[in-house]
């Protein structure tokens, strides 16, 4: 058996880590349909109010996250290490990280404005 296409294999190690704020740093792994990071939120990190198209599912490695799903002051979902979270595309939502926190975030697509560094919502001092 032939295989046609290439395989690539990463260490997280080894990516980049871009610091987006004091508090809020990543690194990415992005395929052709999909992106996979790894998102470090320090305890009392908070990411805004926002939603993508995105179809995202986030995984807590360590600590936990509090989001508020719908508006700032929406449904309250606590994930902690261990858990998964799926939100669909075009879902606003905020999360809060409760301590220090390493999440997993799947995005389908590819979230372009984390690629072209067009993510300002993220990026505030």
């Amino acid at each position: 058996m032939e295989i046609t296409q290439s395989v690539t294999k990463y260490t997280w190690d080894d990516m980049p880590k871009e610091q987006l704020s004091d508090q809020l740093s990543r690194r990415l792994i992005t395929g052709n349909d999909m992106m996979l990071a790894h998102v470090y939120l320090k305890k009392g990190c908070v990411v805004p109010l926002h939603q993508h198209i995105n179809e995202q599912i986030t995984y807590i490695l360590e600590g936990a996250l509090r989001f508020h799903i719908g508006s700032e002051n929406g449904e309250e979902v606590i994930v902690r290490a261990g858990e998964v979270l799926h939100i669909p595309s075009n879902v606003p939502h905020t999360a809060e990280a409760l301590e220090d926190t390493l999440d997993v975030d799947i995005f389908s697509p590819p979230r372009q404005d984390w690629l072209d560094k067009s993510d300002d919502y993220l990026r505030q001092k």
